[in-house]
């Protein structure tokens, strides 16, 4: 038995003699709006029903901190709530309890992995068409998002998730090949990207100081930049541009320059694939992605901006900021 099977067994056999968390409530008829909200409120904890109005989860700090938040929501808006924590002794069974759990995640996998799968059907895409692969792209980081969210409330270790992270795994590798074809000369990580001053407007922000994270921590750590008059700049031996107009690594199609460098380099990292969806949200203001960290990095690279007029001084603030991102993200 491997590691997860036994992890996933434990888990079990501590569920059939832990404690369980249950939320009972009421809810007024009045607005409709707020009967949903709570609904989806309580799928994406990962709690399931009992009875009508009766929810559960096994006890844990953060599931208790959940329910007590639906609560004061829910007596916020004039309903009524309780919370309440125990064994549970008869009429249902702590294994039926872990089995309805386990039923809720294999379906969400289910749909993930038949997701992929419709995906993997249209991912041989001709290097002609690279629009088309960066709209397929952003529908993979979306189903990886779900995946991570299912996976955070699988208390019980769903068997269902495998299969889920093999069908996603297999439209990674057509679409990197893909790219790859794309791109031609370019060699992912290579020598084209490294040894190079990068080349940018004056006044930085997110998307020039992300990147300019991403091109120093992940593609070279001895990469220099300089900062320009985009309208009197004239390219010179050894210098790469980026986020400019015609520049060697700038938007493509509906991505943003640091989507672009990830895809150019090569860099699979999970976590540099989230930092891109919140770079994009943030510089191209269309809530693709629709990440929740969004206002908060927002609001840091507007302090930051407005706190240090040198493009020298924000790259290096901000570099620091991405480390702890990052960092997170993992």
């Amino acid at each position: 038995m491997n590691d997860s099977a036994v992890t996933v067994k434990r888990k079990r056999a501590e569920a059939a003699h832990g404690r369980w968390l249950l939320l009972i409530h009421q809810i007024p008829p009045k607005p409709d709006y707020f009967r949903v909200k709570v609904r989806r409120r309580l799928q994406r904890m990962g709690a399931v029903a009992l009875k009508n109005s009766v929810y559960v989860l096994p006890s844990r700090e953060d599931t208790i901190e959940d329910f007590r938040w639906l609560l004061r929501e829910i007596v916020a808006e004039g309903g009524d709530a309780t919370i309440c924590e125990g064994q549970l002794i008869e009429g249902i069974t702590p294994s039926e309890v872990v089995a309805l759990f386990v039923a809720e995640r294999e379906a969400e996998y289910a749909a993930v992995a038949a997701a992929a799968q419709a995906l993997d059907a249209k991912a041989d895409i001709p290097a002609e068409e690279p629009e088309r692969r960066s709209h397929l792209e952003s529908e993979l980081t979306q189903l990886r998002h779900r995946l991570d969210e299912i996976g955070a409330v699988d208390f019980f270790g769903a068997p269902a998730r495998r299969g889920a992270e093999r069908a996603l795994n297999a439209v990674e590798t057509r679409l990197r090949k893909a790219s790859a074809r794309g791109h031609g000369s370019i060699q992912p990580g290579g020598d084209a990207m490294r040894g190079k001053t990068w080349v940018t407007r004056r006044d930085v922000h997110v998307d020039r100081i992300a990147s300019a994270w991403l091109i120093r921590r992940f593609i070279d750590p001895k990469a220099r930049f300089k900062f320009t008059d985009a309208k009197t700049y004239q390219p010179r031996a050894g210098e790469v541009r980026f986020d400019m107009f015609e520049a060697e690594y700038t938007h493509v199609g509906d991505r943003c320059t640091f989507e672009t460098l990830l895809d150019r380099a090569g860099l699979r990292d999970r976590a540099l694939r989230a930092i891109g969806e919140i770079v994009h949200d943030i510089d191209c203001k269309d809530e693709k992605f629709g990440r929740e960290e969004v206002p908060g990095i927002a609001a840091l690279v507007r302090g930051l901006t407005r706190a240090y007029p040198d493009d020298h001084t924000r790259l290096e603030r901000g570099a620091a900021a991405f480390d702890d991102l990052y960092a997170s993200l993992r």
